[in-house]
């Protein structure tokens, strides 16, 4: 099968041919019809997530028909479209997270495109006990970013509570999903860009943002609560700074660089500063059984698999204004 191969950090991707995998028995057998292409896989690429499996095949996003299956699975069909997430094994019951309803902390977790082959191939094998059927509304190409850039997203919206006023800081992938759930809701989202970025605020208006400015500019009212997708230490200071007492500012990415100091006055009066690790099977569920009803629709740009190093790239330069990139596999 083709795929695209990581082979060390900071190298490009290579296109090379790998067996196709063969499925344990709680294990199933994937052909990959299409695979989000996320700042995490960045990350891996750019050694800022230190300890991947190499040679290592990316991708967490993925999008795919069920070709086989062990002998312990027991769901799914030959033949059904299902979706496959970042968190790919929890130990279940032999760490002190998995026991208290925690396996997003768990401590021998392995995740899809870093400790397992992933999704930029043709075919891949995941734990059936972590994917998730979608539903048929959702193409291929739609259902994509769900799979992280809407799960994970969900995970950190869900830890804003019923906020009212929510800053969004990055209007990327995560942000252009959550905005709708949060309109659905009735809420006001406050979206935050680079400055200057005039095309990301354009989309972040169409998509029915309240308020829309760069990140270095405060909101014109105190905000609930915020969430920041970009992974910009700086912007931590920013965002507590724009919401009111006993606002929440959740970090929803997996790497961010590194907070500047700032003035206990912006944490204090009962300010909270929190991050979000990874998703647990429950928030795909809650998600993926919500998203339909909004209903939630994704705005993509396409990439053949062969052309996953120019996806990394644009998403690298800001070229994926708003939406996804999806790699497409014929």
């Amino acid at each position: 099968m083709r795929a695209m191969i990581l082979d060390a950090p900071h190298q490009p991707l290579r296109l090379g041919e790998l067996p196709i995998p063969k499925p344990n028995s709680q294990q199933i057998l994937i052909r990959v019809r299409a695979c989000g292409v996320c700042r995490t896989d960045l990350h891996i690429v750019d050694g800022e997530l230190t300890h991947p499996k190499l040679p290592l095949v990316l991708g967490h996003q993925i999008v795919g028909i069920v070709e086989a299956m062990g002998d312990g699975v027991d769901k799914f069909s030959i033949g059904q479209r299902i979706g496959v997430p970042w968190l790919g094994y929890t130990c279940g019951d032999r760490c002190p997270y998995c026991l208290s309803s925690r396996e997003n902390l768990c401590d021998y977790a392995e995740f899809t495109g870093y400790n397992l082959d992933g999704g930029y191939a043709e075919y891949t094998v995941a734990d059936y006990r972590f994917c998730f059927p979608l539903d048929p509304s959702f193409s291929d190409l739609q259902a994509a970013p769900l799979l992280c850039a809407g799960l994970i997203g969900y995970r950190a919206y869900k830890m804003t509570g019923d906020a009212q006023k929510l800053g969004f800081y990055g209007f990327g992938s995560a942000a252009h999903i959550l905005i709708q759930l949060a309109r659905h809701q009735q809420r006001q989202v406050f979206a935050f860009t680079r400055p200057g970025d005039v095309p990301g605020q354009e989309f972040a208006r169409q998509l029915g943002a309240y308020w829309v400015d760069g990140s270095d500019v405060l909101p014109p009212e105190p905000l609930d609560a915020a969430i920041i997708f970009a992974s910009v230490g700086q912007l931590v200071p920013a965002a507590l700074r724009a919401v009111t007492k006993g606002g929440v500012v959740v970090c929803a990415g997996i790497h961010m660089s590194d907070i500047p100091s700032f003035p206990y006055e912006i944490l204090w009066q009962e300010r909270v500063l929190r991050s979000v690790a990874n998703l647990t099977r429950q928030d795909g569920e809650e998600f993926l059984t919500l998203a339909p009803k909004v209903p939630i629709r994704t705005q993509v740009k396409t990439f053949p698999l062969a052309q996953a190093n120019q996806a990394l790239d644009a998403l690298r330069s800001g070229k994926i204004s708003g939406g996804s990139a999806v790699l497409v596999i014929d």
